[in-house]
């Protein structure tokens, strides 16, 4: 059984204690989101190049970069993005850039080299990035090849997944200190240890917020989900952890109230609840009962984004009763994901009306607040990555 921590005792308590009172886990007002951060361009650029440059984003799972000369490719944040494990075992990410005439040195979404090779004019780049050869190089005597390397990003492997921030800069980065405040849950997960059942993506007609904030709020499953999730959580009862810039977002299933009477020191906390963190600015770690699933959200406009996912299990099913209890898992998110972005496109041509100018946060809403408030900081410059979020 997993040892559930203090921070997860006083998640339950404040359920029961909710529970117990009839009220929910809330902020002391309502709030209001201008519905321009959901369709102005102008906001967007701005939103790419903060968000989507200068903070780290989870790219991969360990394990598809387990062995030298294993990559992966990444493409929706705007920066093409290779990643690879050198023959020293270390990680490395790179602009997926030729520094020829900018052709992307790897074209595949995963696979295993010894030598990236342009297939523009075939320079090649070892693992390390370096300019290693040309095709009749001596019509270029005079370049400096040292200098002509890849041009690396900041990279980091923690807890089992693969972040990298899509922009050189030169600002000192820690990633353990931003990630500090979501650690020591995100260690407990064992992560690292789990396999890649399956990964997709799907291209939407809303914005990135539109779908970033269906983790963020539990108010609309007993709606939008009548026939699928409503059932299985409690209705409306969320409680939050606000972890800046990062939010814990718990949603209880109908038994965790059998742990009413229940000393504190017996309570189980995963088989109670699923938990949605968000890793500011866009992505997700979504624990279920007995798996997980990493979502990332990316604009592609002002109007549409890509969902990629990625679902991790235990260990890779040897049975095909294993496979079908993963498939059958898939299935529900799949479902209950297509609910969701069936609803969000409608919302976003809802918005080009001029109806509203405002949407409003209810005070159970609370991750809506949370998330909008590490937003508007990052894109005032309150928010920096180079500081950790254990800082600020």
């Amino acid at each position: 059984m997993a040892v559930t921590s203090n921070e997860e005792r006083e998640i339950i308590q404040t359920l029961l204690r909710n529970c117990s009172n009839s009220t929910t886990d809330m902020v002391p007002d309502v709030g209001f989101g201008p519905v321009s951060n959901y369709t102005d361009p102008n906001r967007l650029k701005q939103e790419i190049d903060v968000l989507f440059r200068q903070f780290p984003i989870i790219v991969g799972h360990v394990g598809q970069l387990a062995e030298p000369g294993q990559f992966i490719t990444h493409n929706e944040t705007g920066v093409p993005i290779l990643v690879t494990r050198n023959r020293k075992g270390s990680l490395k990410a790179f602009m997926n850039v030729c520094r020829h005439r900018g052709m992307r040195v790897a074209n595949e979404l995963c696979g295993k080299a010894a030598m990236f090779t342009c297939p523009y004019h075939s320079w090649n780049y070892d693992l390390d990035g370096r300019l290693r050869g040309m095709p009749q190089p001596n019509g270029f005597e005079s370049i400096d090849e040292e200098s002509l390397g890849l041009v690396a990003l900041p990279v980091g492997e923690r807890f089992g997944l693969v972040w990298v921030r899509p922009s050189v800069g030169d600002e000192a980065f820690d990633l353990d200190a931003w990630l500090a405040p979501m650690a020591n849950q995100l260690e407990s997960l064992d992560l690292g240890d789990h396999v890649v059942f399956r990964a997709w993506s799907v291209e939407s007609d809303m914005s990135w917020r539109l779908a970033l904030e269906g983790f963020l709020e539990s108010y609309h499953f007993c709606s939008a989900h009548k026939h699928t999730a409503c059932a299985g959580y409690l209705d409306n009862q969320s409680v939050f952890r606000d972890l800046y810039p990062h939010v814990r977002h718990a949603v209880p299933l109908p038994k965790a109230l059998e742990m009413e009477g229940q000393a504190p020191e017996v309570w189980n906390y995963r088989p109670n609840f699923m938990t949605q963190n968000y890793l500011f600015p866009c992505n997700f770690v979504q624990v279920m009962t007995d798996h997980v699933y990493i979502h990332s959200i990316f604009p592609k406009g002002s109007g549409s984004c890509v969902f990629q996912c990625m679902m991790l299990v235990p260990e890779a099913p040897e049975t095909e009763k294993a496979e079908r209890y993963w498939n059958r898992n898939y299935k529900v998110v799949e479902t209950v994901f297509g609910e969701d972005f069936e609803i969000g496109q409608k919302v976003q041509a809802g918005l080009e009306t001029g109806a509203n100018e405002h949407f409003v946060f209810g005070r159970y809403e609370r991750g809506l607040h949370l998330a909008q408030k590490a937003i508007d900081d990052a894109l005032e410059g309150r928010l920096t990555a180079c500081h950790g979020a254990a800082a600020l």
